[in-house]
């Protein structure tokens, strides 16, 4: 599989989209920690720098974590931070859309589209079946947005989680 970076950037004006590079990772944080203000969770964010970087940019090993950047002017203003899924029912790669943002500023630019347009070129030029992500219920502009350009929400799944205690538990172990 070719990494994140070798994919190229897409330019419109005095704007674009491309992979993330190592520098970039202190200002994708900063864009992680708005989302999760935005979110109403900033104290769920316990990411670091560090952190970031070694699951972006990770030494001795393939990254399984990546990000693409949209900049204006050269200021980075929003991101797409993604991973690989896989379809049992397809036998195919998919990509899930961890986060997606873009600063306040920057919206209604067409960035947000084409952070999604250009994982979902990705997608089509691997042969992965899906793209595919989380929206909160209440976000209703990003609702909008997101079936404006064709998505369909799955609603007919809930999601669950096993964290932090109960993880731990499950295994015997504290966690």
């Amino acid at each position: 599989m070719p990494s994140a970076s070798s994919v190229p950037s897409v330019s419109s004006g005095a704007s674009r989209v491309r992979p993330a590079v190592a520098a970039d990772v202190p200002v994708v944080l900063r864009l992680v920690r708005e989302l999760a203000e935005y979110e109403k969770a900033l104290h769920e964010v316990a990411a670091t720098e560090a952190q970031l970087r070694e699951a972006l940019f990770p030494q001795g090993r393939e990254p399984a974590t990546f990000a693409h950047v949209a900049e204006v002017d050269g200021e980075v203003v929003g991101c797409a931070i993604w991973f690989l899924s896989f379809s049992t029912w397809t036998g195919t790669h998919g990509i899930w859309l961890e986060d997606l943002y873009v600063t306040p500023a920057q919206r209604g630019s067409g960035l947000g589209q084409e952070l999604l347009r250009t994982l979902a070129a990705l997608c089509v030029e691997r042969g992965y079946s899906r793209l595919e992500w989380w929206v909160l219920d209440w976000n209703t502009p990003s609702i909008g947005f997101y079936e404006s350009i064709g998505a369909v929400a799955q609603d007919e799944w809930t999601r669950f989680r096993l964290d932090g205690p109960a993880l731990g538990a499950l295994t015997g172990r504290a966690h």
